[in-house]
């Protein structure tokens, strides 16, 4: 069968296929591009996106939190996703100077005590100025508008990686 769009492309995967392509969009969490194959086949890419959405949307508590948690505290230097790596370094937050590392690692520090979860942003866009002020005016959320808050940033960054994949699908056809 040849393979005419990205969307015939997803809908022609299978599910172990979907998730390779759309696994990582949500950060260390293939579950939801595993459990949005289940509804295919989309009318579009963009339902596609939507679908993925609307399962964080609508799952349980737990599950949110564990989805905020698996994201990585901004400017640490741990292990991380290889889009998030790219991401961070994006935002120059790679090259901080060890004041600001400094700073960033209190900050994060305070935002971690009181919120339970990593800050989450999406950085595109964004230079490490931006995003340490946001880490401070957020500080100040309670910690329901906060975890809100993580989600819908969360929404951002993978509509960015979505988008990316598509243009990479797209690219690929483009080629034959």
């Amino acid at each position: 069968m040849k393979v005419t769009s990205v969307n015939e492309k997803m809908n022609a995967s299978n599910t172990e296929q979907f998730k390779e392509m759309f696994g990582e969009i949500f950060e260390h969490s293939p579950w939801i591009a595993q459990k949005a194959a289940e509804a295919k086949p989309f009318n579009s890419v963009e339902e596609a996106f939507e679908t993925m959405k609307k399962i964080v949307e609508e799952a349980n508590y737990e599950e949110q939190l564990a989805l905020i948690l698996e994201h990585p505290e901004l400017g640490k230097r741990i292990k991380m996703s290889a889009a998030s790596v790219r991401e961070q370094n994006g935002a120059r937050l790679d090259s901080l100077s060890p004041e600001e590392f400094d700073v960033f690692t209190a900050t994060n520090k305070a935002y971690m005590e009181k919120f339970e979860f990593p800050f989450i942003i999406a950085v595109a866009g964004k230079n490490k100025q931006d995003i340490l002020q946001a880490m401070k005016e957020r500080l100040n959320n309670s910690r329901e508008t906060e975890f809100e808050t993580a989600l819908q940033q969360i929404y951002q960054i993978a509509r960015l990686r979505f988008n990316a994949i598509i243009e990479n699908l797209a690219s690929e056809e483009s080629k034959f």
